[in-house]
């Protein structure tokens, strides 16, 4: 093998990673709705949790980047520990899927429909098609499906080109002698972790293991520890996640690694013994690159069925090993940008939390008008910290996360997201300013006119109904809901205009001091801007049934074109009387 060979194989594994990654983030995306319902169903049951992650696993084709989701999601509160741990049994079976794939490389037949299976003849079939798809189609579902074909091309491509690259190596004396080595079982286990410990891919180390196999010097006495020894390495990932993150997390990261660390352990020790004692021939045999793969999965279904049983005794051993502190559960965990459709579905729970914050603000601000404003006045305050906390939290994090490769759809719900937490802050401040205000006429002794009062029970009625319509419009993602809002919205502009000239009328009579119209004008204008808000919230709900980013036109549309605005427009007219000027 000479210098020419070594580069040839060093491109083929670059490819090969190349191809894998491609196809797993490709495959991620295109599957993202369906990874959020499948993370939704989970159960606290071990059979959900094991097949929940053998299912994700198998269609990212990672257990290192399950584990990874895994711990963010623990980090979030999202999963319970022994949650986690049945999804990271599970994950380990799902990464075998792989090596049973890459096995299709070594079929030799004569047979034209046996042929037909091995990956060089139909990958170049799937990279036509696949670079099809990816460069002239304007869907991005055709696009991601695209890509899924073009890193499974690459990644069989760099696979061959291994293949070819070290069948020299079969008289290489040094590879030989090196495969002899690693026959002791200690250092293939050593061999194995290592490698899968710098690729940060147990799949990927197997499909190495299988490149090399197919120089004819790699028997099963090799091949079984070093596939033992990988399971270990693909740790590393998981626990350099960990890093950072709360107690939960890292003993999730731990489990994954005591699981890995006793399965091996405990089925190395069978093995050894069963060499020394037994030494089967099959041991010496070449093994192939089917035997490859059953051998890894048949040792990861092994693991998993010794493990499961005792759930139990992995969870008390890492809450011993990692004693509770004093922390908080990060609400959005950056560990979750790996799943994106999972990263955005947690923001989309965080902006629910701030919504229905942001709308108790603005009604405990509307009782402080009413009654006395200490009642609520510090609930008031400290609800609209956390509004503003959330607001800032999730527009750094959905800035972020839109800037990583994800699908139109949830680029959409991103910027749809965007949208709506900074009206729901601004929503929470409007509160305030309206305690405010309250505060102000208490403290100076000014008392609101009789008429005026009677005039704020009627648009504070109409602000509460535009506050829960909007909630359930947005919660729920109710369009009818919507849709009520924005008639609502111009009957309050009328009521206010209503009671501004009211009160310029008022004012012109002498029967309101001037101090307090000043804050009167205050109250009105402030709850003139939280319908406002509510319309663009209402107004990215509608836009998001439809498909559609463009909210003023959308609105506009709807005002001047939509039977149903009108008659709704004209419902709440006579209902909160902003016909009469």
């Amino acid at each position: 093998m000479d210098i020419f060979h070594a580069l040839t194989m060093m491109g083929g594994l670059s490819l090969f990673l190349f191809g894998m990654s491609i196809m797993g983030q490709s495959l991620e995306r295109r599957a993202g709705g369906r990874l959020r319902a499948v993370i939704g169903k989970l159960t606290t049951g071990k059979a959900a949790g094991l097949l929940t992650g053998l299912g994700v696993t198998a269609v990212i084709q990672s257990s290192s980047a399950t584990t990874v989701m895994v711990v963010g999601f623990v980090n979030s509160g999202l999963m319970t520990l022994r949650q986690a741990i049945h999804v990271i049994m599970g994950a380990n079976i799902g990464t075998t899927v792989t090596a049973w794939v890459l096995s299709l490389a070594g079929i030799e037949s004569g047979n034209l429909f046996v042929r037909l299976l091995k990956p060089s003849s139909f990958t170049p079939v799937l990279g036509v098609f696949g670079i099809l798809n990816y460069l002239f189609s304007k869907s991005p579902g055709k696009k991601d499906t695209g890509a899924i074909f073009l890193g499974f091309a690459t990644l069989m491509y760099g696979m061959e080109t291994m293949s070819g690259a070290v069948a020299g190596l079969r008289d290489v004396e040094a590879f030989q002698n090196l495969f002899v080595l690693f026959q002791n079982p200690v250092l293939g286990v050593a061999a194995g972790a290592l490698l899968t410990a710098v690729i940060q891919s147990s799949s990927a180390s197997v499909g190495i293991l299988q490149a090399l196999a197919v120089t004819g010097r790699v028997s099963w006495g090799a091949a079984i520890p070093i596939i033992m020894g990988q399971n270990i390495g693909t740790c590393v990932t998981a626990m350099l996640s960990a890093v950072g993150a709360n107690q939960n997390a890292k003993r999730a990261a731990a489990v994954h690694l005591l699981f890995n660390i006793m399965g091996t352990g405990i089925w190395l020790s069978l093995f050894w013994a069963l060499k020394l004692m037994v030494s089967p021939p099959f041991l010496n045999e070449p093994v192939s690159l089917f035997g490859i793969a059953a051998a890894h999965t048949v040792f990861n279904i092994l693991c998993t069925i010794l493990m499961l049983p005792m759930t139990g005794i992995l969870e008390n051993m890492v809450n011993i090993l990692i004693r509770d502190g004093k922390e908080t559960e990060e609400e959005l965990d950056e560990r979750l940008f790996a799943t994106p459709s999972i990263a955005l579905e947690r923001c989309r729970e965080v902006t629910e939390k701030l919504a229905k914050t942001a709308v108790s603000v603005l009604e405990e601000s509307l009782d402080c008008l009413e009654h006395d404003s200490g009642i609520f006045a510090d609930s008031v305050r400290k609800k609209e910290e956390m509004t503003d906390r959330y607001e800032d939290m999730l527009s750094t994090y959905l800035v972020h996360l839109s800037g990583r490769r994800i699908s139109a759809a949830d680029s959409a719900q991103a910027a749809k997201l965007l949208k709506v937490t900074g009206d729901f802050e601004r929503i929470a401040d409007h509160g305030v300013n309206l305690l405010e205000s309250a505060e102000e006429l208490k403290t100076k002794g000014f008392k609101i006119t009789e008429e005026a009062r009677k005039e704020y029970h009627v648009i504070a009625s109409a602000i509460r109904e535009i506050l829960d319509l909007t909630l359930c419009a947005f919660l729920e993602n109710d369009e009818k809901a919507a849709r009520n809002v924005e008639p609502l919205e111009q009957v309050i502009d009328i009521l206010k205009e209503n009671m501004r000239t009211s009160h310029i009328k008022r004012l012109q009579e002498g029967n309101c001091p001037v101090d307090v119209g000043f804050v009167w004008s205050d109250i009105l204008t402030d709850l003139e801007r939280v319908s406002d808000h509510c319309s663009n919230i209402a107004g990215c709900v509608m836009d998001m049934a439809g498909q559609n980013m463009n909210l003023h036109e959308s609105l506009q549309t709807f005002r001047s074109s939509s039977p149903e605005y009108q008659e709704k427009f004209r419902s709440y007219l006579i209902q909160y009387g902003g016909n009469r000027g």
